[in-house]
């Protein structure tokens, strides 16, 4: 029987986002994976975009010393305008060949550097106001440079579902992954990325199942609808504060992963054969705010989350594995 991954944005724990921390925090809740994205390496906090190859290798040890590995790079790549206009929005523009060569080829070196196959990524913002469809074609052309890239190093590009992007949801994500026709293009679901742009939890599901069959992994955060927070055609940061565990809010992860269940076999079996260890369940909680490129939970909020996601997946059935007494035993990582 197949089993997830359990994985998580460990810069969500500690205040600090030291390293040693994020990397304590995982072995405390029993993990052995983390995606990166914000870390204090010694040379204050920096995107892992930024770190330097002294900090990358000094990580690299410290990955070693803890029984640490790296599900993801938890990439911004994407988070940038797809025309350089004025829109009212703090997004920066950036010539693409420049982007490509520099931050994008940046991002599969990380990965080699810290062993993991999988980048996280997004789908460019058409201007704000903009009917995104109208940016299908453009996004899709522009991504699929991104995954070739990536695919001649034997990295998989993960296109996350998120507000105010061109893929912003499961039918535009969907239109993205045909587009691009590549299969180094893995679609990110994330349910409460949805449900704060005012999805019940039956279009969610509509919206999972549009992406299911070009899923690779899924991002654990839920949402709860608010009254008096409604939805303005993009998020803001009034609707970047109501997230609660993956048993608590509008997202309906019960009846999604109770889905996912029935092709998790066939999926692990494909991304194992691709040299992916399986399909990972990363949680990015936010239960303490989010914002445009990351979001807090503190130590005890990420682990007030990883225990409502257990109970979700021992509910449905799905198994996974935690750091136990047999694997100390072994001396081991899990």
């Amino acid at each position: 029987m197949a089993e997830v991954l359990l994985s998580g944005f460990a810069d969500e724990g500690p205040v600090s986002k030291r390293a040693e921390e994020q990397l304590t925090l995982c072995r405390a809740l029993g993990l052995s994976y983390y995606t990166l994205r914000f870390v204090d390496v010694g040379g204050g906090v920096k995107n892992v975009m930024q770190l330097s190859d002294e900090e990358v290798e000094r990580l690299r040890r410290l990955h070693a010393e803890f029984e640490v590995r790296v599900s993801s790079i938890g990439s911004p790549i994407g988070k940038v305008k797809l025309r350089d206009v004025e829109d009212g929005t703090s997004n920066v523009f950036v010539p693409f060949e420049s982007y490509l060569q520099q931050t994008v080829r940046r991002a599969v070196e990380l990965a080699q550097a810290f062993e993991t196959r999988l980048i996280r990524g997004f789908s460019f913002y058409p201007p704000k106001g903009h009917d995104p469809w109208d940016y299908v074609e453009e996004a899709a052309e522009r991504l699929r440079a991104i995954v070739e890239l990536c695919a001649e190093a034997g990295v998989f590009y993960g296109m996350e579902v998120e507000a105010n992007l061109v893929g912003r949801n499961g039918d535009l994500q969907w239109a993205l992954y045909e587009r691009v026709n590549h299969p180094h293009l893995l679609l990110v679901f994330d349910g409460a990325n949805l449900v704060c742009q005012g999805y019940s939890s039956e279009e969610t599901f509509a919206q999972y199942e549009r992406m299911k069959p070009g899923l690779g992994w899924m991002h654990i955060k839920d949402y709860r609808r608010t009254p008096g927070v409604e939805w303005k055609g993009y998020v803001d940061e009034e609707m970047l504060r109501h997230f609660v565990p993956a048993d608590r809010g509008d997202v309906g992860h019960e009846r999604i992963l109770r889905d996912f269940k029935t092709m998790l076999p066939e999926l692990t079996a494909r991304l194992q054969a691709q040299g992916i260890p399986g399909v990972f369940l990363d949680l990015e909680p936010h239960l303490k705010g989010g914002g445009q490129f990351g979001g807090f939970s503190g130590p005890d909020g990420f682990g007030v989350a990883l225990r409502a996601l257990t109970r979700v997946l021992d509910y449905v059935g799905i198994r996974y594995h935690l750091t136990d007494y047999d694997d100390l035993r072994k001396g081991s990582p899990s």
